[in-house]
């Protein structure tokens, strides 16, 4: 029997049993795709992370992101989460970490309490109003937009953020617009530029805490409509989320805090 170490990360707060839980498994080298799949079921959680050492001169971690019916390309809270337990457990000494991924290379540096995270920008485009997704989602969007990267989500903006807050999306009726997953998006209030809420039933996850990669879509869109390349952003979920964003050409820097909840051990067979 193996024992691995397996922590629980709350990303994107600074307070436990808030923001978004993700699971990072640090390991020696990745065991087959379907051990890391029942691994990441197991779990149950939005996002299992697993980080192995890499061989790269670019990185310091192999990265990979496993949801608990699928691998994904990108993702936000479980890499914030992976660097808080690489600068907490596994090298304290550091102020950057390089993880290498399907998105390629994504750095992370240590500021202060947050994390900042250096992420692609994937700039929305308008895109056609689906037929009946104003009804599956709650309420008509005013606008749908979509990056010009096929994998990724679309992008719905309503009115104000009493909108957002109040969906109610069918996750049944969303299905059928596979292989989308939906951002739904408007104005802030207050300090706050913009809020948002995310939903991917197509991905296994009815609804996500908060959503660091959504921000590579959501946050090129409000720099242009409000003028300005930083932004203060807010996921309003019921366990919610804050979010620090800048826009930098092609990279959108996604800066959160996070907090360790749980730590045990991992136990494999063989």
């Amino acid at each position: 029997m193996r024992e691995c170490a397996l922590y629980q990360v709350d990303a994107f707060t600074s307070r436990p049993f808030r923001g978004n839980p993700a699971a990072v498994c640090p390991l020696t080298a990745f065991p087959d795709d379907a051990l890391l799949q029942k691994i990441a079921l197991e779990n149950n959680l939005s996002e299992t992370a697993f980080i192995v050492p890499s061989a790269s001169d670019d990185a310091d971690y192999e990265l990979r992101w496993f949801t608990p019916t699928m691998e994904v390309q990108l993702c936000g809270h479980a890499t914030l989460a992976s660097a808080h337990v690489v600068f907490t457990h596994l090298h304290p000494e550091w102020e950057m970490v390089r993880f290498n991924t399907a998105s390629g290379v994504l750095a992370v540096i240590r500021h202060g309490g947050r994390y900042e995270m250096d992420f692609p920008s994937l700039h929305p485009y308008p895109y056609d109003i689906p037929q009946g997704l104003g009804d599956a989602m709650g309420a008509e969007p005013m606008a749908v937009c979509k990056s010009d990267r096929a994998d990724r989500d679309l992008m719905l903006v309503y009115e104000d953020a009493a909108t957002v807050r109040a969906l109610t999306p069918d996750s049944a009726a969303l299905k059928a617009f596979a292989p989308f997953g939906f951002i739904a998006t408007a104005p802030g209030e207050g300090d706050v530029d913009f809020v948002s809420r995310c939903f991917f039933p197509n991905h296994g996850i009815a609804e996500d805490p908060v959503t660091g990669s959504a921000h590579c879509v959501s946050a090129p869109y409000w720099a242009e409509r409000l003028g300005k390349n930083t932004l203060y952003a807010r996921q309003v979920s019921a366990r919610g989320g804050d979010l620090w964003l800048t826009v930098k050409g092609d990279r959108v820097k996604i800066a959160g805090q996070a907090v360790e909840v749980m730590r045990g051990r991992l136990l494999l067979a063989g």
